[in-house]
């Protein structure tokens, strides 16, 4: 089962919404240049460098499994999970998120996590704890919900697992609100602005 970008082609996605609708957790700021500068960057790159290549028609996600761990495709893959990774954030963020999870989605990260506090915990220490850039995920792997980090471009669709949701963790991600205070923002993204629905929806679960 493919995630939700894996039906589409390289391409800038609309944001879901407007440039403060996160504010003042993610301001327009920052998400103004972290949407139109890098990520669309990363678009711009990947799509030049499939241009007449045998990915040039491939669906983003193929690009990304077919070239992960490729020396001579590691440009392709860091720019192209790139794009998919930051397309797969803007979905995981809200401007009606955070508070608690949908009554099916609490149940089963009670039963793999012990209790949605526990499981609050572990991605906010994971989250913070992550030396330098990466990510920062909520997976599906093997029929258990499991958080998982990754760097750089890395994300859990090389390790057959199914993303649920992510937090950015590069530094352009937060620093102009957060400078530093890279725990802030993750308490700020999963108490008020995660979105809990897409990870219901991606596990074929109702939203409420």
């Amino acid at each position: 089962k493919k995630t939700r970008r894996g039906d589409m082609k390289i391409e800038l996605p609309p944001l879901p919404y407007g440039d403060s609708d996160l504010a003042p957790h993610i301001s327009a700021n920052t998400l103004s240049f972290h949407y139109a500068k890098h990520h669309k960057t990363y678009d711009d790159k990947a799509t030049d460098m499939v241009k007449g290549t045998e990915f040039a028609d491939a669906e983003l996600e193929d690009i990304v499994k077919a070239t992960h761990g490729k020396a001579d495709q590691k440009a392709l893959f860091n720019n192209a999970a790139q794009a998919w990774n930051h397309d797969f954030y803007w979905q995981s963020l809200s401007p009606t998120g955070g508070g608690e999870p949908p009554e099916a989605l609490a149940r089963r990260i009670s039963a793999d996590f012990g209790s949605v506090g526990a499981f609050r915990k572990q991605w906010a220490d994971a989250a913070t704890n992550h030396f330098g850039s990466g990510w920062a995920w909520l997976v599906l792997d093997g029929g258990k919900l499991k958080i998982v980090t990754t760097k750089n471009a890395e994300n859990p669709l090389t390790q057959g697992q199914q993303p649920l949701l992510t937090i950015d963790l590069w530094e352009h991600a937060y620093y102009l609100d957060y400078q530093y205070r890279r725990a802030d923002y993750v308490d700020a993204v999963l108490d008020e602005r995660i979105n809990w629905a897409f990870a219901a929806r991606n596990l074929g679960q109702p939203d409420s």
